[in-house]
């Protein structure tokens, strides 16, 4: 990604790597996990658990 561009300054460097990290963590979809986003599976993931967490 960052070599496929020409970027005018860190800055646009920056906000395109940022651009990517949250398209990665919450947009894409991943197979090991039922083709659903990470976010979504952790969040399903922490749902699911915190009912323990209280039962302790």
């Amino acid at each position: 990604m960052i070599y496929r561009q020409t970027w005018r300054g860190r800055e646009d460097v920056e906000w395109a790597v940022a651009d990517w990290v949250q398209w990665y963590n919450t947009k894409r979809l991943l197979g090991p996990i039922g083709y659903i986003p990470p976010a979504e599976a952790e969040a399903a993931f922490y749902a699911e658990t915190s009912g323990y967490a209280k039962a302790a």
